[in-house]
C-alpha cells in the first residue's frame, strides 16, 4: 500500500511538473500577445471611448447615422457573396486537388500557391484592366454577341465582388484540400453499394464530412474580406466605400482617433463572436 502511495505521489508530482513547464514554456508566446495585440487593441478600445470627450457618442453616431449604416452594410453584403461564391467555386477545385493524381494536383496546388505569392496591388491592378469598359471582358461579351453595350464592372460593388473572390478563393481551397483528403473513400463506395446515387453521396456523406472544412474556409475568408482594404478602394471607389477604408479615411484624412477606434472596435467584435459561433458548433479541435 506504501508503495502504490508513493507512486501515486510521484506521477502527481511529475504531472504538476510537467504543467509548470508548459506554462513556462507558453510566457514569451503571451508576453508577446499581450505586448503587441492586448495592449494595442485596449488603447484603441481606451480613444473610442475618450475622444474628443468621454462616453459612448462614437458608437451611437455610427449606428444612427444612415451613411456609416450603409458602409456596414455594404461590407457584409460583399463579405457575405464572397464568402458564398468562394465556398461554391473552391469546394469542387477542392475535391479535384483530393482525387487527381498526385503529378495534376501539384501542378494545380502550386499554381494556387503561385496565385497567393503575386503582389496583391499587381493583381488587383490586372481586374482593373479586365473588369473595364474596354476591357478583355466587356470585349469578350461583346463580341460573343451577348451584351449590345459594355458593362459597368468597376466603380461599384460588383467589381469588389468579383476581385475580392479570386483573391479569397486560395483560404477556402486550402483547408478543403486537407479535409477532403483525409476522408476515406470507402465510406463513399459504401454508401454507392447502399444503393446511393451521387447526388446523395455527396449530400449525405461528403458535405457533412467536410463541413468543418467548409467552415474553416468560409470564416477566414468572411474575415478577411471584412477588413478588406486594397481591393474595395481600387475597383470600388468612394462610392461604395467598405467598413476598412472608412476607418482609413478617419484616421488619415480626418485624424478622428475616436470614430476610427469605435468602428474598429465594432469590427474585432463581430470577428471575435463568429469565432465563437464557429468554436461552439465546430469545436476548437476540428476548425482549421
Amino acid at each position: 500500500m506504501a508503495t502504490i502511495a508513493t507512486s501515486g505521489t510521484g506521477s502527481a508530482r511529475q504531472a504538476g511538473r510537467k504543467r509548470e513547464s508548459g506554462f513556462s514554456h507558453a510566457v514569451p508566446a503571451l508576453l508577446l500577445i499581450i505586448l503587441f495585440f492586448v495592449t494595442p487593441v485596449l488603447g484603441l478600445l481606451l480613444r473610442s471611448v475618450t475622444e474628443p470627450e468621454f462616453g459612448l457618442q462614437n458608437y451611437a453616431e455610427l449606428i444612427g447615422s444612415g451613411t456609416y449604416l450603409r458602409i456596414f452594410a455594404n461590407t457584409f453584403l460583399v463579405a457575405g457573396t464572397v464568402t458564398a461564391l468562394s465556398v461554391v467555386i473552391g469546394y469542387p477545385v477542392a475535391w479535384a486537388l483530393a482525387v487527381l493524381p498526385r503529378h495534376w494536383s501539384q501542378l494545380v496546388f502550386a499554381i494556387i500557391i503561385l496565385s497567393m505569392w503575386t503582389n496583391l496591388l499587381a493583381r488587383t491592378y490586372a481586374w482593373m484592366v479586365l473588369l473595364q469598359r474596354t476591357g478583355v471582358i466587356n470585349k469578350t461579351l461583346m463580341g460573343l454577341g451577348l451584351i449590345d453595350k459594355p458593362l459597368a464592372l468597376v466603380n461599384n460593388l460588383v467589381g469588389v465582388t468579383i476581385g475580392m473572390t479570386y483573391i479569397m478563393l486560395p483560404f477556402v481551397i486550402l483547408p478543403l484540400v486537407g479535409v477532403l483528403r483525409s476522408i476515406d473513400p470507402a465510406i463513399l463506395r459504401a454508401g454507392a453499394l447502399c444503393g446511393a446515387n451521387r447526388l446523395q453521396c455527396f449530400t449525405h456523406i461528403l458535405l457533412p464530412l467536410s463541413l468543418p472544412g467548409v467552415a474553416a474556409g468560409a470564416l477566414m475568408v468572411f474575415v478577411m474580406a471584412l477588413g478588406y482594404y486594397v481591393t474595395p478602394a481600387l475597383l470600388g471607389g468612394t462610392a461604395n466605400m467598405m467598413l476598412a477604408e472608412m476607418i482609413a479615411q478617419f484616421v488619415q484624412s480626418l485624424v478622428n482617433w475616436g470614430m476610427g477606434g469605435a468602428a474598429a472596435f465594432v469590427l474585432l467584435v463581430v470577428t471575435l463572436l463568429l469565432y465563437a459561433v464557429q468554436l461552439r458548433f465546430f469545436g476548437a479541435s476540428r476548425i482549421g
